[in-house]
């Protein structure tokens, strides 16, 4: 009984095997479905050649275009003046901005060109007796001396035995000394070489200012330079005289500045040109930080496209027959985020905006602006 039990289950076992074995065979033969082709829809252009403009964009902060370090040559009480020496305070041309206390100096200058008057008019008589042809134009020297003023030019001497005769009375070493002191004298006071503003006071009034110690800094506030650095491949292409476009950094704020000088040699380092941009406006201040766009050329029969639309290998997707392609293209200029190209024929169809995961051979759908022209009426109509 048992023997024959064992059979039955064997044989059921047998023809269970059999039949999902069937299944599966049956299975294995079905044909698997066949995948929908995607057709991506994309934003397309047809190129139209023309020039480009060629903007190189730069940045700097502004310095004054004239600039002044004061510095004291003299020694003596900072004595005070008709304006407060500070910063911010505005001078014009010629207007005096320190004062040294020069008294003593002064008393030693007057003797000096006391000494000189003294020396010409003992002279007098020998120049009448024994020069009576020069003596009318020394007469008129020692009569047009000041001692308030600043000494004359000697008269000049023509003759041989006129300059022996004035040499040997020490003459022309008293007035040169005089002169010397004089100079000398000048360097108590500082005055205005422009109008401007001060930036920068070291000393107040009533400290002592000692020889060599700085005073100050006074610049011209009514114009401006900036320097900045460009690549060496444009240095044939910057121009004295060009306009440049400047503004701010939060670009609510336009200038409109000219590139005064181009350096002459490249930096080895960097292998930078520095060129620099004059501006001039009441708004602006030293050490403002402004960027520039420089127009360095146009360049013919050339387009500008996205900077991401450019392939690694310097080429761009086109479209042909609603089927992606690259084309090869040149290069000419690279911005921040624009390219300019060459070498794309007209009519040429190009990507306008980059596609994810595209690829030479990808089935394309462009979004032609006829389609967009008639979405807009329909929604006009509605």
């Amino acid at each position: 009984m048992r023997n024959i039990i064992l059979s039955i289950l064997g044989a059921l076992l047998i023809a269970g095997a059999l039949y999902f074995g069937k299944i599966i065979a049956t299975d294995k033969n079905k044909k698997k479905p066949i995948p929908k082709k995607i057709v991506k829809t994309i934003y397309t252009d047809t190129v139209q050649n023309s020039t480009i403009p060629i903007i190189i964009p730069a940045n700097g902060s502004l310095v004054a275009k004239r600039r002044v370090e004061l510095y004291a040559e003299v020694q003596g009480i900072f004595k005070t003046n008709r304006k407060l020496f500070k910063p911010g305070q505005k001078y014009r041309r010629g207007e005096t901005l320190i004062r040294v206390d020069a008294a003593e100096y002064y008393a030693s200058v007057q003797s000096s060109k006391s000494n000189l008057y003294n020396s010409i008019a003992a002279i007098m008589p020998d120049l009448r007796l024994d020069f009576p042809d020069i003596y009318p134009k020394w007469q008129k020297y020692l009569s047009s001396f000041d001692l308030n003023k600043t000494t004359p030019t000697l008269p000049e001497m023509t003759t041989e035995k006129e300059k022996y005769f004035i040499t040997g009375r020490s003459i022309v070493t008293n007035y040169y000394n005089v002169k010397n002191l004089e100079q000398r004298l000048s360097k108590y006071t500082i005055s205005a070489p422009f109008s401007g503003i001060l930036t920068e006071a070291l000393v107040t009034e009533g400290s002592l200012i000692r020889n060599g110690q700085k005073l100050g800094s006074f610049i011209d506030d009514s114009a401006y330079e900036m320097e900045v650095a460009l690549s060496k491949q444009y240095a044939s292409l910057l121009k004295v005289g060009e306009k440049v476009a400047l503004n701010n950094l939060n670009g609510t704020e336009t200038f409109s500045g000219t590139i005064s000088r181009v350096n002459g040699s490249i930096d080895a380092t960097t292998q930078t040109i520095t060129a620099y941009i004059e501006v001039k406006d009441e708004k602006l201040k030293e050490g403002m930080y402004l960027e520039a766009n420089l127009n360095a050329k146009d360049e013919k029969n050339a387009i500008e496209v996205d900077r991401g639309l450019v392939l690694a290998n310097d080429q761009v997707f086109i479209v042909r027959d609603s089927v992606l392609d690259v084309m090869d293209v040149t290069p000419v200029y690279f911005s921040d985020t624009k390219a300019v190209l060459k070498n794309i024929p007209n009519g040429t169809v190009i990507l306008s905006k980059s596609v994810p995961g595209a690829y030479a051979g990808m089935l394309v759908k462009p979004l032609t602006p006829q389609k967009s022209k008639d979405t807009v009426a329909t929604k006009k109509a509605e």
